[in-house]
């Protein structure tokens, strides 16, 4: 290393020297030759720009293979190489300039103790300092140095992080890091190395920083790097690192251990043919009744993730359902390397979100469960069950609207399974087994949902003004979802009422029966569910309040099918405009005196609106049987 030192202190001491003769003056000439050597690394200087600019253009393509593999380190490694060997990216190009600026500071500092050629030794001093002295050593105002070069040293860093196209796109934390790692590190330098190394340390960052202006000018990064896209690529990544946060370092999650046994034996087992997907524990509802005729007809292991470690499936003591709790992030890798027949789901938004098909086996099934009635192309994304090969169909709205986006949006087209709804089905048989006495007082039960702008935003003082304190018994029933969310309101509303709240007014906040529903003569809602369910599992008339439309897909008019939704409200009910809220107890009272005559019409509606009423868990049960069926004979 001495020797690299010495010869590399030779070649620099020349320029070092000719640097002198020219000027005179040692402190000038340190300036100039530090302007020389940026000069005669232009060459490189250029390629790191472009090498900076081709790295930034390709980070959206980068992020996009981040989250299109999100969690699965081999793969997004061994696709960056790819990408990196396409576009010809040097990935240590960055390192290179560093390693440069060090090579110089070695020979620099043997330049300065002993110059060859020689420079006399009163040449040495500028501005009254001897240039050659070490501040560390000698103390005193020299100590002013190493101050000077720290300060340069973050005047750099902060214009490299608005200038340097690469710099700039690094994450704040990272950019902190790397200026408290150059301010110290100059300032250790400045302080153990001679005098006119600082001096050079701090003209090289100024340099650098006009450099990177000119290179700027030279090679705009505006002209190659398209920023809209990158932010777009940027923002999907961060949703993905935001899922599961809980997780983090932070905030242990006490059932990782669980979770990552959970994972490696789901990949333990072999020839997995039925797997279901589960949110949470509250959408079991949605599976049991499928799962539940599965088990009494066929002899298939039921494979059940669930993303809630709490999940009531757990509890089941039934040896041919295999429950995992595989948590978000953990899921998204999971279900890139699915290996099964079949995949049962309530999630939407399958590939278009961070929920992937299986990039191992392409013949895999994947089926969309509903759970609800409405119409998916009002609350879902648009496109958001594009990318399933089979949706269980509730109703002939939901197949008209699936086969319509097909043809708007060139979707291929699905296997639509006319299916029926099991939870309707559920909700009409106990309303059926429970017994029938009319209440001391017609009740009227108010529902909303939980979307901005519901009636306990809107309307709610409205409406009990004209119908509580007199014939009527009132329950308010939040949404659940409202309830966690916006407690100060639901709070709010009690203190308002509470002087009127007894047995014929209540506030009900216990949702763990649906009795409340089942027993009221008349719903009052804006676009929840518990509308159409009350009234097809009861053939009671609802009554909704036009609030502004909870709408997922702002583009739901293009397929000109008009949603069930907005359809069905006239139907079995009446509906009420915001600015027609004071025929409200009108209203009221004329649904209440005609129920016997809704009961036949809702009747009517319910028979034609959903299939296979009773037997919707037969209707899917086969179905996933005779595909598993067939899929066997395939392989065969």
């Amino acid at each position: 290393m001495d020797t690299i030192n010495h010869y590399l202190g030779v070649i620099l001491g020349y320029l070092m020297y000719f640097c002198y003769w020219l000027l005179k003056n040692y402190g000038l000439a340190i300036i100039l030759f530090t302007l020389f050597t940026k000069v005669i690394l232009l060459p490189l200087s250029i390629w790191v720009q472009k090498n900076s600019v081709k790295i930034v253009k390709l980070q959206p393509e980068i992020n996009h293979i981040k989250a299109t593999y999100f969690g699965d380190k081999d793969t997004i490694a061994e696709k960056q190489a790819d990408l990196y060997k396409r576009e010809k990216y040097n990935a240590f190009a960055s390192i290179i300039p560093l390693a440069v600026q060090l090579v110089l500071l070695m020979g620099l500092v043997d330049v300065i103790k002993n110059p060859k050629p020689a420079i006399p030794a009163e040449a040495m001093n500028f501005l009254g300092f001897n240039l050659t002295v070490i501040p560390s050593q000698v103390g005193g105002v020299t100590l002013l140095m190493p101050v000077a070069a720290a300060l340069a040293a973050w005047l750099l860093c902060v214009a490299q992080n608005r200038l340097n196209p690469l710099q700039a796109e690094q994450g704040k934390l990272n950019q902190i890091g790397m200026t408290l790692l150059s301010v110290g590190i100059s300032l250790v330098l400045g302080a153990f190395v001679p005098l006119g190394v600082g001096f050079y340390w701090i003209w090289s960052n100024l340099f650098t920083i006009v450099l990177q202006i000119a290179l700027n000018w030279m090679i705009d990064p505006k002209k190659y790097i398209d920023y809209e896209e990158l932010e777009k690529s940027r923002e999907e990544l961060k949703e993905l690192e935001g899922l599961g946060k809980k997780n983090s370092r932070f905030f242990r999650d006490p059932y990782v251990k669980r979770e990552r046994a959970d994972y490696k034996r789901f990949f333990s087992v072999a020839n997995k043919h039925l797997v279901f997907y589960s949110e949470g524990s509250g959408y079991y509802k949605y599976f049991e009744d499928i799962i539940t005729y599965l088990l009494k007809h066929s002899n298939v292991i039921i494979h059940y993730i669930t993303s809630d470690p709490e999940d009531a499936i757990f509890k089941k003591e039934e040896p041919r359902i295999k429950a995992y709790y595989i948590g978000e992030k953990r899921l998204i890798t999971l279900m890139m390397k699915m290996d099964a027949d079949i995949v049962v789901m309530t999630m939407p938004d399958l590939e278009t979100y961070h929920i992937k098909r299986s990039y191992l086996r392409e013949d895999i099934e994947y089926i969309y469960t509903e759970h609800g009635i409405s119409s998916n192309n009002l609350m879902l994304r648009e496109g958001a069950l594009a990318h399933f090969d089979t949706i269980f169909c509730v109703g002939p709205h939901q197949v008209e609207e699936y086969r319509q986006e097909e043809k708007v949006y060139g979707i291929k087209e699905r296997n639509l399974v006319e299916v029926g709804y099991c939870l309707l089905d559920n909700m009409r048989k106990n309303y059926q087994e429970m017994p029938k006495t009319e209440n001391r007082k017609k009740t009227i039960l108010i529902g909303p949902s939980w979307q901005k702008d519901n009636i306990l935003d809107t309307c709610i003082d409205t409406l009990l003004e004209q119908i509580t304190g007199g014939e009527y018994r009132v329950i308010v029933r939040p949404h659940p979802q409202y309830v966690r969310l916006y407690e100060g309101r639901v709070n709010a509303l009690i203190e308002r009422w509470k002087e009127k709240l007894n047995d014929d007014f209540q506030i009900e906040t216990d949702f763990s029966s649906n009795v409340t529903v089942y027993t009221a003569d008349l719903v009052v809602t804006d676009w929840s569910n518990i509308g159409y369910e009350f009234s097809f599992a009861t053939n009671k008339p609802t009554l909704y309040i036009n609030t502004p439309m909870k709408v997922m897909n702002p583009n739901y008019e293009k397929l000109g099918v008009v949603p069930f939704d907005i359809q069905v409200r006239s139907e079995i009910g009446a509906a009420l405009e915001l600015d027609r809220l004071d025929t409200f107890g009108r209203t009221v009272e004329y649904l209440i005196g005609h129920t016997p005559e809704y009961y036949a019409a809702i009747e009517q509606i319910r028979q034609r609106s959903f299939y296979n009423p009773q037997k919707a868990d037969e209707a899917g049960g086969r179905y996933i049987i005779n595909r598993l069926k067939e899929k066997q004979k395939s392989k065969k």
